[in-house]
C-alpha cells in the first residue's frame, strides 16, 4: 500500500509561515519536494540555507527576524533597532537584520543578515517568542554603526528617556566591550549626562511601569476653559485632571510658581516629586501617586484641557 504526504499540511502551524528544512523533513515532506517548491514562481520561498518561507512574495520584517533567528539558532540574540523597536520605541529599520553569535561560529549569512561575533552574548531578552539583545547593549551594538551625529544621540538618548536603561548602564555596557569604534558613542554618553532631564523622565516611566496607574500623556499644558495656559506638567492622567511635576524648576522664578498655584486654584491635583526621590525613595513617590489618584478620581474632573507636543489644545 502507498501514500503520499500532503506538503502543505505537513507544514501547517509554522511561526510566522517561517519553518525549518529539517522540521519540514521531520512531517514527511522530501527534499525533492522543498526544492521544486521553492523553486522561482513556487508556492514557497528560500530565505536563508535550511530556512523556507511558506509563502513566494517578499517576506515582512518579523518574517526576516524568525528566518534570522531559524537558521543561527539558539545561539543568536538579535539586537540593534530591531531589538529596540521590539522593547518599545519607535525607530526606521535598516535595510538587514543584525544578529549576534559566539564568536566561534563561521557562518557565510544571506544578504538580509548582518552577523557579528561576539565574546560577549549578552542574555537575551524574550519577545513573541524571539530572543533580543537588552536595551542598553542593542542601543550600543546600532550606536556603533551610526556615524550621523544626531541619529547617534538619538539611538542613546532615546532608550534612556523612555527609562529602557539608564546612562550608567549604557556607560557600564561601553566599558565592558571591545573598545574599538567608540568614540563618537563616549562624546555623546558625555553630551547626554550633561541633560539630565532624559534621565529623570526614564526614571519616571521606569516607575509608573511597576505601578497600578494607566498611561499618563507626557509633557503636556494645561489650559482652562477659556483656552488661557495655566501651567506644565510633566505627566498628565486626562480622565480624572491630574499632573505630575517631577523635574527641577527650568529658572525658579516667580512664574513657575505661579504656574503652579494656578493648577491648584483650577482644581487641578498636581503631586510634586524631586529628581533626587525618584531615584532614592521610588516606593514613597509610587505610593503619593496612587493615593492622589485615587482622591482625583473621587471629585468632579476640572473644567480644564491639555494639550502635549505635536497636538492642539
Amino acid at each position: 500500500m502507498t501514500f503520499t504526504i500532503d506538503a502543505a499540511k505537513a507544514a501547517q502551524h509554522p511561526v510566522n509561515n517561517i519553518v525549518s528544512v529539517s522540521t519540514l523533513r521531520a512531517r514527511g515532506v522530501l527534499d525533492q519536494t522543498i526544492a521544486r517548491r521553492c523553486r522561482p514562481g513556487g508556492p514557497w520561498r528560500r530565505l536563508a540555507p535550511g530556512v523556507v518561507m511558506l509563502a513566494s512574495g517578499e517576506p515582512t520584517r518579523t518574517q526576516l527576524l524568525h528566518a534570522a533567528a531559524t537558521y543561527l539558532g539558539k545561539e543568536c540574540v538579535l539586537t540593534g533597532h530591531d531589538a529596540l523597536c521590539a522593547q518599545g520605541l519607535d525607530l526606521p529599520k535598516p535595510r538587514t537584520v543584525h544578529a549576534l553569535v559566539p564568536n566561534w561560529r563561521r557562518l557565510s549569512p544571506p544578504e538580509f543578515l548582518l552577523l557579528e561575533r561576539t565574546a560577549r552574548r549578552p542574555d537575551p531578552v524574550f519577545v513573541h517568542g524571539l530572543p533580543f539583545a537588552p536595551p542598553e547593549r542593542a542601543a550600543l551594538d546600532a550606536a556603533r554603526r551610526q556615524h550621523e551625529p544626531e541619529r547617534l544621540r538619538e539611538l542613546l538618548t532615546l532608550p534612556i528617556y523612555y527609562g529602557m536603561c539608564t546612562p550608567e548602564q549604557l556607560r557600564a555596557e561601553l566599558d565592558a566591550g571591545n573598545q574599538r569604534g567608540t568614540a563618537a558613542v563616549r562624546q555623546q554618553l558625555r553630551f547626554i549626562a550633561q541633560t539630565r532631564d532624559n534621565y529623570v523622565h526614564g526614571l519616571a516611566r521606569q516607575l509608573l511601569n511597576r505601578s497600578p496607574l494607566p498611561p499618563p500623556r507626557w509633557e503636556a499644558t494645561v489650559y482652562d476653559r477659556a483656552g488661557r495656559s495655566i501651567g506644565a506638567v510633566d505627566a498628565w492622567w486626562d480622565e480624572i485632571g491630574m499632573g505630575w511635576q517631577f523635574r527641577k524648576p527650568t529658572d525658579g522664578s516667580e512664574r513657575e510658581q505661579a504656574g503652579r498655584l494656578s493648577l491648584t486654584a483650577a482644581g487641578v491635583v498636581v503631586v510634586r516629586s524631586s529628581p533626587e526621590s525618584l531615584r532614592t525613595n521610588g516606593n514613597a513617590v509610587l505610593r503619593e501617586l496612587v493615593s492622589a489618584f485615587r482622591a482625583a478620581a473621587t471629585r468632579v474632573r476640572p473644567a480644564v484641557r491639555c494639550a502635549v507636543p505635536g497636538q492642539a489644545a
